[in-house]
């Protein structure tokens, strides 16, 4: 657990001394490297969050399916279940800020969306090793919905939070391909 902890406060670190400029560059190419993965030509539908703090931005990604006529699903997390359901948005006015400054699907106005209708899920992280293995933000929710899950999974990240090896239990479960500013790899 402390390595975890440790790894997580380096890499957001490295995150926080990007400037402006880089990371909306960064953010940018990332895009640029997602939209043309087969993975994400053949979607229809798209699971993300929404970002925040220095994520790679995915406001643009989200219009970007949205001009692509793909359908976009995103998180609500249910902290008292310790599970998380996925609702399809049209519109970012159908977000409310939840616990952490999470922007989450309005539950009164989107409809949740079925596991096995999602085609490709963007993992989120803190850091990320080659072998496709993720560090996330500690709750489990994308380890547990992962275990049920069938289609195809990557995370967006930039190279800043490759590590040479994320600490891995057992219940952890890797992405599939790894896309950064510099590159797209499959793990």
């Amino acid at each position: 657990m402390k390595r975890k902890k440790e790894l997580r406060s380096l890499v957001k670190e490295k995150l926080n001394e990007m400037t402006e400029e880089e990371y909306m560059h960064n953010s940018k190419m990332i895009q640029e490297h997602l939209c043309s993965t087969v993975s994400w030509k053949n979607a229809n539908t798209i699971a993300i969050t929404i970002s925040r703090g220095k994520e790679v931005d995915t406001y643009k990604i989200i219009k970007k399916a949205w001009q692509d006529g793909k359908n976009v699903v995103v998180p609500r997390t249910y902290p008292e279940l310790s599970t998380m359901v996925f609702f399809k948005i049209t519109d970012f006015n159908e977000l409310e800020n939840t616990y952490f400054q999470l922007k989450e699907p309005k539950e009164n106005v989107c409809l949740p969306y079925e596991c096995e209708k999602i085609d490709l899920i963007i993992v989120p992280g803190v850091a990320f090793d080659r072998e496709g293995n993720r560090l996330g933000y500690g709750g489990g929710y994308y380890d547990r919905y992962l275990v049920n899950y069938l289609g195809q999974t990557c995370a967006i990240a930039f190279e800043k939070q490759l590590v040479t090896r994320v600490p891995v239990e057992l219940f952890d479960i890797p992405v599939q391909m790894i896309i950064t500013e510099d590159s797209v790899f499959k793990c």
